[in-house]
């Protein structure tokens, strides 16, 4: 690796990324009149096209979906992948004023010396059986999370930071302890809830490096245009991390949401369909890729996508630039995989280039797969909201986050 001209990348794809107007292939479209006409696919019809008109069928056709998801966006995961873990405690410390037990996971991959990730768990005291947990990766590294210096610094190849400092030489800086305010560890105290956190560059570094890096060093480079990306390869790891939550006492592992902010808020999405282990999935402002319907062509498009991050999406994927009704799928039928669980989508009411309307309608036009389970969909168990602002996670987003997890997963 080059780490220089590997930082380089990272941070001209993080400029383009978060423009405010980034660069695309044709100007991006912002205005509704112009939007194209489009028929959304059915998910309630089979490939053959007979209906789905019992909950019966529907595995069948969730596979089906599931299958498509894979092979013309997500990419399946290669042959011969193991998905063996060997845990290590690192670290098991009384933590925020003895309110809460600070632990620290390495997660080796595959075998016991290859590559690894390091999960963080802040849990409350006093919890006998449990906490319910949300698990989520962040940019940053997880002392990013707290300025404490009892969380250890990541080892790992660093992208660049906006915090000046916090990165020197790809590596992370006592800096960057605390240089978020993404992750309240406090209101998942005070609210009886654990967080389970790892930095996304463990199991990727982020940049299209010919997948020699990561979890990917293990497997090898795809052959075949369908197999998996970035996006598919952190969704597998939240699962392998989710198999060490399995035998976590800190952590209820039956009631564990998965969380995602922006790609990785495309990735909790695609592991809360491919794993239906996770009992509640949260998209914040994952746009195209994401929540957002890709037939509405406004704001990121397939083809910028595929253009900034090439290493995200499997090859397959490209074959949509500027086609997207040729899609076999689009993201409703990535929300009704989620069905019956609660599925929480947040949006930004400036973060156009997400687009928020978009969001909101995947998660309207997947409310029959929930009926037809049983389920009331979206208002319900398909929750949505739109707050003001730009691209980012708040303190009021993190509110209603834990309000559905209370409401629609604690409550049963």
């Amino acid at each position: 690796m080059k780490p220089f001209f590997y930082s380089l990348i990272a941070c001209l794809l993080g400029q383009i990324a978060t423009a405010a107007d980034p660069p695309a292939i044709d100007p991006p479209n912002y205005d509704e009149a112009a939007i194209p006409e489009y028929t959304l696919p059915d998910s309630l019809t089979f490939e053959d096209g007979t209906p789905v008109t019992s909950a019966e069928q529907w595995p069948k056709r969730r596979a089906e979906i599931l299958n498509l998801f894979s092979e013309h966006i997500y990419g399946f995961v290669p042959e011969g992948v193991s998905n063996q873990i060997f845990p290590t405690v690192r670290k098991e410390i009384d933590f925020l004023d003895g309110t809460a037990t600070l632990k620290e996971v390495r997660i080796h991959f595959a075998k016991a010396d290859g590559p690894f990730m390091d999960l963080m768990i802040v849990a409350p005291k006093g919890v006998e059986k449990g906490s319910p947990t949300f698990l989520g990766y962040n940019f940053g590294g997880n002392h990013i999370t707290h300025p404490s210096t009892e969380i250890s610094l990541p080892e790992s190849w660093m992208r660049p930071s906006r915090t000046p400092g916090a990165v020197v030489d790809d590596k992370a800086t006592e800096v960057g302890r605390g240089s978020t305010t993404r992750w309240p560890l406090q209101k998942f105290i005070d609210n009886q809830m654990a967080l389970a956190t790892i930095y996304y560059g463990d199991v990727d570094p982020d940049f299209d490096d010919g997948f020699e890096n990561g979890a990917h060093s293990l497997f090898g480079k795809p052959e075949k245009p369908t197999e998996w990306g970035s996006i598919a390869t952190w969704a597998w790891a939240l699962s392998r991390a989710l198999d060490y939550l399995e035998t976590e006492p800190l952590c209820d592992a039956e009631k564990v949401a998965v969380f995602g902010h922006s790609r990785l808020g495309k990735t909790s999405l695609w592991a809360g369909a491919t794993d239906e282990r996770f009992a509640m999935v949260i998209s914040n402002n994952s746009g195209c890729g994401g929540a957002a319907l890709n037939r509405r062509r406004i704001g990121e498009r397939v083809a910028r996508i595929n253009t900034s991050f090439p290493h995200w999406f499997n090859d397959k994927f490209n074959a949509y630039n500027e086609n997207e009704n040729a899609l076999p799928v689009d993201q409703h039928q990535l929300m009704a995989l989620m069905a019956p669980r609660p599925l929480h989508i947040g949006s930004a009411s400036e973060d156009l280039w997400a687009d928020p309307k978009g969001e909101y309608l995947a998660g309207a036009h997947a409310t029959p797969v929930y009926e037809l389970l049983g389920k009331q969909g979206m208002g319900k168990d398909i929750r949505y909201h739109l707050r003001a602002g730009k691209h980012g996670v708040t303190d009021f987003d993190w509110d209603q986050y834990i309000n559905t997890f209370k409401t629609e997963v604690l409550a049963d």
